[in-house]
C-alpha cells in the first residue's frame, strides 16, 4: 500500500508540473516586447539548484521568454550584483534562492525600487520569521518528521535504542529558516519514540554551510572525537551534507554498521547503486520548485493573487524502490 501511494504521490506531482508549465503566458511588464525572467540561486552549483534552474528555464520558455541562470555562490554582494544586473537587462521578474536571509529586506527593497517583482524559492525572502514575498519550497517539518519517522523503524528494527556503541548525529544549518524545521523534526520524532538516546548523551550535532565539503569536515570532526560510538545514525538539513557524512564514516571505516538518511534523493541514487551507507532519502522535487516558482511569477507579473506559501510533498526512497520512484 505504501508503495502504491508513493507511486500515485509522484504520477500527481508529475502531472501537476506538467500542467502548470502551460500555464497563461504572463504579459510584457516593460514594454520592451519580450519576457526576462532571471534565476538567483546560492549554490548555483549544487545539482538541486542545477535542476531548479533547468526547471525554471523550460517553464519561462514555453511562455516564449528567455531564461537567466546566476550563481551567487554564498556570496552577498553578487546576490545585489545580479539583482541590479537583472534589471539593466530589463528584467521582467526574479526567482531567487537567497544567501542570506537577513538581507531580505535590502533584497526587496532593492527589487521593488527597479520595479521587479521577486519569487523566493527554497529560503524564504523574510522578516521576523514573516515571509514579506511568495514563497516555493518544502513543506521542512513534515519532511524531516518522514526521515525521523524511517531511521525511528531502522534503530527498532536493528535493536539499537539501547545500544551504547550507537549514537544519533544531526547536521543542521541553523542560519537558513527553511532548513531549521527538517532537523527539528528528525529530532522531535526521535525523542517521542526512543529519549534514551538524550538521557544517555548519544545524540551529537555538527552545524554546516550545506555543501558536502563541510559536512565531511564537521562529521568527520564529531566521528573522530567520540571513538565510544562506532555505530553512527546520520540525518541532515540536505543531501549534500549528510553525503559528507557518508565519506567521513567510510573514511573512519565504520560505515558498515552505520546508517545515514538523505534529504531530496538527488544524490541517493549513486549511494544506493554503490551500497554505501546512505539507506534512505526524502524524494522532493527541485523541478516542481522550480516550475512552481515561475508560474508564481508569471501571476503577480499578471495582477493575479497569490498564495504566500507553496509547498511541494515527498516520498521516501530507498534502494529497494528508488528506481520506480525517481525514473
Amino acid at each position: 500500500m505504501k508503495k502504491i501511494l508513493a507511486l500515485i504521490l509522484v504520477a500527481v506531482l508529475t502531472l501537476s508540473v506538467a500542467s502548470a508549465a502551460f500555464a497563461d503566458a504572463p504579459h510584457d511588464t516593460n514594454g520592451d516586447g519580450k519576457l526576462v525572467i532571471y534565476g538567483i540561486y546560492k549554490s548555483g552549483d549544487q545539482e538541486w539548484f542545477l535542476n531548479e534552474g533547468e526547471s525554471a528555464k523550460a517553464t519561462v520558455e514555453e511562455a516564449g521568454g528567455e531564461f537567466h541562470y546566476v550563481d551567487i555562490a554564498l556570496d552577498g554582494q553578487k546576490m545585489m550584483d545580479a539583482i541590479e544586473q537583472a534589471s539593466a537587462n530589463g528584467a521582467d521578474g526574479i526567482v531567487m534562492c537567497p544567501n542570506d536571509q537577513t538581507m531580505s529586506q535590502n533584497v526587496v527593497d532593492t527589487c521593488k525600487e527597479y520595479g521587479i517583482p521577486v519569487v523566493a524559492c527554497d529560503d524564504a525572502l523574510e522578516v521576523n520569521g514573516e515571509k514579506i514575498v511568495p514563497w516555493v519550497g518544502i513543506a521542512g517539518y513534515d519532511i524531516g518528521k518522514s526521515c525521523g519517522e524511517w531511521m525511528c523503524e531502522y534503530i527498532e528494527e536493528n535493536n539499537l535504542a539501547d545500544d551504547e556503541t550507537c549514537g544519533v548525529l544531526l547536521l543542521t544549518i541553523n542560519t537558513v529558516s527553511s532548513c531549521v524545521p527538517r532537523t527539528d523534526a528528525e529530532y522531535d520524532v526521535l525523542m517521542e519514540k526512543f529519549p534514551q538516546f538524550e538521557e544517555t548523551n548519544r545524540i551529537f550535532y555538527a552545524d554546516y554551510d550545506g555543501t558536502t565539503e563541510k559536512g565531511n569536515i564537521y562529521s568527520a570532526a564529531v566521528i573522530t572525537g567520540n571513538p565510544q560510538i562506532t555505530k553512527w545514525l546520520v540525518m541532515g538539513a540536505n543531501e549534500e551534507g549528510v553525503v559528507g557524512a557518508v565519506r567521513a564514516l567510510e573514511t573512519a571505516e565504520l560505515d558498515a554498521e552505520s546508517c545515514c538518511v538523505g534529504m531530496g534523493a538527488y544524490m541517493s541514487s549513486e549511494e544506493y547503486e554503490k551500497g554505501s551507507c546512505l539507506k534512505a532519502s526524502p524524494y522532493f522535487s527541485a523541478v516542481a520548485i522550480g516550475n512552481y516558482g515561475v508560474t508564481t511569477l508569471f501571476k503577480i507579473i499578471d495582477g493575479e493573487e497569490v498564495e504566500m506559501s507553496t509547498a511541494v510533498p515527498a516520498v521516501i526512497t530507498t534502494p529497494e524502490n528508488y528506481k520506480e520512484i525517481l525514473g
